[in-house]
């Protein structure tokens, strides 16, 4: 749609450079959705922009190009066209232009939202990530929406997208589980054994120590206690891998890949890592250990990546993760972290482009913290996890629909308040069930229309010129504009824009049906409304499924 009326604007502004009226080149203008419908549908402040080079006072070139507007609009897709202001354009659109939507929405229907801007190119989501040492959380819940939502909307624009999990199964964490499941083992046994000062100390490590007990008996009693360490971690380290794998693919979320730290370090990526890194000038050695020259490329420091030791830093085994994901033919890669990790963007922004790379080929978003509420109070921690509240108990109560969606209402780096009483609720201030009530009241108006005896009309049998009433024109001019939601949080990585619409197409959704009949006396105008709603209906349906969220039928 916008594609549209930019193409009317710079039409005219093309006449207007070869009359000499204006200096070429032509830029390409922007249009913005009008806030004020006094204002029009559209408007551009291209004359604003142009008048500073030309030296005409910009209300003035306002007004000769919106006169060429008017004679370029072949199609008569703008019925008017006004100045207002210091030299903005507004433009109201036609009915036919209205038409057109409806009937693009109900021909094309899922093709009418997808868009080709990421034809051609490859990205990789890397998302939730967490160490397996422990239960996801309702942190790890809001990850995971994103990076699934995100990832669905790529898709949608065209990009190829891989879904991916990084296992951190090496380093010190993997130790630490092992001798805190290991210390709940012996005292499942009645040994006498202290704790572990830096050990996990949630119910679930209980819980899995017992698991291994039944199933091993005493197996590791009498072995070195090394080894049992090193075992347990491993048998506790996959139990609880395969308890997140579970917990997300309940949560509606699969991987395409999960990806080994472990498995990284044995075959010596680390290692080649270095050598690249020193063959391009960014490696040199300080005090015994081995340093990677960031402050080159913007760090604030230089990093270790050997330790005088010997041993490797967690840093030295991402940056060889990240060279693999390039090298795994990826134009861009997407990263989702915690907001406690933003000392971490530079450093790796600093070794993406050491390797090679261009700097914005890695986009890192960084999520902040979810607040759980209980009438509007802060819940307390959980009994069962010991620590935190889990996702798992988010999703039982709540629901995965609300969970997700309440997840997506907020951008990335904004703090999120989730009122679990509100969640359940089945009112308007239920964000989630205000939505998904605007698809069922659709689908109550159709069933009601069948028993009628009224059909769904084909779009050939609609006549979409009855269809004037304000909340009419309104809804699909939400319609018009989804496309480019979806293209605009594609590109800048903000799935809540699609929930934002989402709510407003609903607003105007439920203000209809209060004060409007879909089915009356009159067949055509019948058929053009139950048209509008199925239209409607459709792409509130596909709006959800973008964000990994139900569309029922009835509530």
């Amino acid at each position: 749609m916008k594609d549209n009326l930019t193409a009317i604007v710079r039409r005219a502004l093309e006449i207007m450079v070869s009359e000499g009226r204006l200096p070429g080149p032509v830029p390409i203008p922007r249009i913005e959705v009008t806030r004020d419908r006094k204002f029009g549908d559209y408007a551009t402040g291209i004359a604003m922009i142009m008048g500073k080079e030309t030296g005409v006072p910009p209300r003035e070139l306002a007004g000769e190009i919106a006169g060429v507007i008017r004679a370029a609009d072949r199609e008569r897709e703008v019925d008017d066209v006004s100045v207002a202001g210091p030299g903005f354009i507004n433009m109201t659109m036609s009915q036919g232009f209205w038409n057109r939507i409806l009937k693009s929405v109900l021909q094309e229907k899922g093709d009418f939202l997808r868009t080709g801007v990421g034809a051609g190119k490859r990205v990789q989501v890397e998302f939730v990530s967490a160490n397996p040492t422990g239960p996801l959380h309702v942190g790890h819940g809001r990850g995971a929406a994103l990076g699934d939502a995100l990832a669905s909307i790529l898709e949608c624009c065209g990009y190829e997208v891989e879904r991916e999990y990084y296992i951190n199964d090496a380093g010190n964490q993997i130790q630490t589980l092992g001798r805190s499941v290991f210390a709940r083992y012996l005292q499942a046994f009645g040994k006498d054994v202290p704790f572990p000062e830096e050990g996990y100390r949630g119910d679930y490590i209980g819980e899995i120590a017992r698991e291994i007990k039944e199933r091993e008996k005493d197996r590791y009693l009498g072995m070195d206690e090394d080894r049992a360490v090193s075992e347990i971690a491993d048998l506790a380290s996959r139990t609880i891998l395969e308890d997140i794998r579970s917990d997300l693919e309940e949560f509606g979320v699969r991987f395409d890949r999960w990806f080994s730290e472990s498995k990284l370090l044995e075959a010596g990526r680390v290692r080649e890592t270095l050598d690249d890194l020193e063959k391009r000038g960014f490696i040199f050695r300080l005090d015994g250990a081995v340093w990677f020259h960031s402050t080159q490329k913007g760090d604030d420091k230089d990093r270790v990546m050997v330790k005088s030791d010997g041993s490797l830093t967690y840093f030295a085994s991402d940056v060889a993760y990240h060279r693999d994901k390039f090298e795994r033919g990826f134009d861009k890669v997407v990263d989702i972290w915690g907001a406690d990790h933003h000392g971490y963007v530079p450093r790796m922004k600093a070794a993406v482009e050491a390797l090679g790379r261009d700097r914005d080929d890695l986009t890192i978003l960084l999520l902040q913290l979810v607040n759980l509420l209980r009438k509007g109070k802060p819940v307390a921690m959980s009994t069962r996890a010991g620590e935190f509240v889990t996702l798992r108990e988010v999703r039982e109560e709540v629901g995965r629909d609300a969970a997700r969606f309440i997840f997506l209402t907020r951008k990335a780096d904004s703090k999120l308040d989730f009122d679990l009483d509100l969640a359940k609720e089945r009112s308007n201030d239920n964000p989630v069930y205000y939505v998904q009530y605007a698809h069922a009241r659709i689908c109550s108006i159709l069933r009601n229309a069948a028993e009628k005896g009224v059909a769904i009309p084909l779009p050939g049998e609609v006549d979409p010129s009855l269809l004037v009433l304000p909340e009419e024109r309104e809804l699909i001019r939400s319609m018009a504009a989804l496309p480019e939601v979806v293209e605009t949080a594609a590109l800048a990585m903000e799935p809540h824009r699609v929930t934002i619409w989402l709510r407003d197409i609903s607003t105007i959704l439920h203000s209809y049906y209060f004060r409007h009949r879909v089915l009356s006396e009159d067949p055509a105008l019948t058929n053009a409304r139950i048209a509008l709603v199925v239209a409607v209906r459709f792409l509130l349906s596909e709006a959800l499924s973008l964000l990994g969220v139900s569309a029922p039928e009835r509530m």
